[in-house]
């Protein structure tokens, strides 16, 4: 897998802004390039796929998605990115960029937490005109790679504040107290998961005491913290197995777990599995 940096130092599409965008008609790399890269790849980047017309279906994190018309799916760094072998007979946006990007945009995006673990998300016909419209203009935007970066950006921002308000519109909005204080603990997860700090602690650095915390996050997600964060380190386990990136004990401290026969145990007891046979089957994709 290559990094993000080089990816965008190679084939960013702006001279000061590690962004891509690619059409059936446009920003394509040629297929030696693009084979380098596999159609199973752990994304060092954020990924936009909105699905004009047509179907296709990719794979997240080992999880299958169908996307129709009308459709967004995301992907966030270091999640696992199953492409399809072909996009014959669909009319699509595809859209990366990085951290070094998104940091440069004038406000957050809640979505990207991703609080309710939704990576499809389904536009009204007015919505979708519209970010059909910021995809059109973007791709005029990144045919020059002169472009003022300015532009860009705030036509990524209307973007992303399209996307956010569509992901958020089925549910009470992310200044909802509660809501945002899920997308707080959320973010504290993903910022310290290898840190495995206790629920008492989170709870007190959120501002909150425990019981609340347990009440929010079981509302949300349907688990307990302690399940919830369980159950995130053993998601990034099988992203790192798939890529046989070191070996079981070297993958239980790399997690923060000081024994590796308790990681190997709970493995099992979250997915059914064990390592070997997760490893196994993986073998047999």
């Amino acid at each position: 897998m290559q990094a993000s940096e080089s990816f965008f130092n190679l084939y960013k599409q702006n001279h000061k802004l590690s962004i891509r965008l690619i059409s059936p008609t446009f920003g394509h790399l040629p297929p030696e390039i693009a084979d380098q890269y596999g159609l199973t790849q752990r994304k060092p980047y954020y990924f936009f796929l909105f699905m004009r017309e047509g179907r296709t279906q990719h794979g997240v994190d080992l999880q299958q998605f169908d996307i129709n018309n009308n459709e967004l799916l995301f992907i966030l760094p270091h999640q696992i990115h199953r492409l399809p072998v072909t996009n014959k007979g669909t009319d699509y946006f595809k859209l990366g960029f990085d951290e070094n990007c998104l940091a440069l945009l004038p406000k957050q995006y809640p979505f990207l937490i991703n609080p309710f673990n939704n990576q499809k998300i389904q536009f009204t016909s007015s919505a979708a005109a519209r970010l059909n419209s910021i995809f059109d203009i973007l791709l005029d935007l990144l045919s020059a790679v002169d472009t003022d970066p300015e532009l860009i950006l705030a036509h990524l921002n209307s973007l992303l504040t399209e996307i956010n308000t569509a992901y958020f519109s089925t549910a009470k909005s992310p200044a909802d107290d509660k809501l945002s204080q899920y997308i707080r603990f959320k973010l504290f997860v993903e910022n310290n998961l290898t840190d495995h700090t206790t629920v008492h602690e989170i709870a007190k650095k959120l501002a909150l005491n425990t019981n609340s915390l347990y009440s929010i996050v079981k509302h949300y997600s349907g688990l307990s913290p302690k399940e919830f964060i369980t159950n995130r380190l053993i998601l990034e386990a099988k992203r790192r197995l798939y890529y046989a990136e070191s070996s079981i004990k070297e993958l239980a401290y790399d997690l923060g777990f000081n024994d590796p026969d308790y990681f190997s145990r709970l493995f099992k007891k979250v997915t059914g599995q064990t390592i070997a046979t997760f490893i196994q089957d993986l073998s047999g994709n």
